[in-house]
C-alpha cells in the first residue's frame, strides 16, 4: 500500500472539493504537516497528501453523523492508501473516538482547526498572515466571537498531545502558511484588496 503522490492527492481533492475556501483550507493543512514532517524527520510527502485529503469528503458529505468522514476513508481504502493516513484522518474527526496513536495522527489533529483560525485571524489584519505573531492569535482565542466555529479546546489538546509548547506551535504552522500567503490568499495585497 503505497500514498498517492501530492498531484494525485490534490487532483482527488479537486475532484472532490470545489469550494476554493475548502480547498485553501486543505492546502493550509498541508502547509503546517510539512513544516511538522521536516521538524521531525519524517516522511514530508506523506504528511502533506494526509493534509490534503482530511477533508476529502466534507463538501459532498458534511453531515458528522453519517457523512464526514465516513466517505473519504472508504475511499482511501479502496485505493490500497496506508493504513496510517487512514487512521490519521479517522483520528482527525473527535467523534469517531479513534485514537491517535501515531505521529502523523497527532499531527494532522494539532494542525487543523489551529491552521484555519490562523486563516482567520489573518483576514482581519490589514497585512494578512505577514508578520503575525503567536500573542495575536492567542489574543482572538480568548474572543469567543470571533471564529465562534472553532474549536479552541482542540486547539490546545493538539498541541498538548503532539507534546510541543503552545506559542512554538502557533509560531510553526504560521510560519508555514506565511510561506504560501499568496496560494492560500492571505498576503497583505490579497487581504487589503478583498477589504475594498
Amino acid at each position: 500500500m503505497s500514498a498517492p503522490t501530492r498531484d494525485q492527492a490534490w487532483a482527488l481533492l479537486c475532484e472532490w472539493t470545489e469550494s476554493e475556501s475548502l480547498r485553501r483550507h486543505a492546502l493550509g493543512v498541508e502547509a503546517g504537516m510539512r513544516a511538522y514532517a521536516r521538524q521531525f524527520d519524517e516522511d514530508e510527502e506523506l504528511y502533506a497528501v494526509t493534509g490534503l485529503l482530511h477533508d476529502l469528503d466534507y463538501e459532498r458529505h458534511p453531515d458528522l453523523e453519517t457523512g464526514h468522514p465516513r466517505m473519504a476513508l472508504e475511499e482511501f481504502r479502496r485505493r490500497g492508501y496506508p493504513d496510517e493516513l487512514v487512521d490519521a484522518v479517522a483520528g482527525h474527526a473527535e467523534f469517531l473516538e479513534v485514537p491517535r496513536e501515531t505521529r502523523l495522527a497527532k499531527t494532522l489533529y494539532a494542525v487543523d482547526e489551529l491552521s484555519g483560525f490562523i486563516a482567520a485571524c489573518s483576514l482581519m489584519r490589514p497585512t494578512g498572515i505577514e508578520g503575525m505573531k503567536p500573542k495575536s492569535v492567542k489574543k482572538k482565542l480568548k474572543q469567543p466571537s470571533f471564529a465562534a466555529s472553532v474549536d479552541r479546546g482542540q486547539i490546545e489538546r493538539g498541541a498538548a498531545e503532539l507534546g510541543v509548547d503552545f506559542d512554538e506551535h502557533v509560531q510553526v504552522v504560521i510560519d508555514a502558511m506565511a510561506e504560501r500567503a499568496e496560494q492560500l490568499g492571505l498576503s497583505a495585497q490579497q487581504v487589503s484588496g478583498a477589504a475594498r
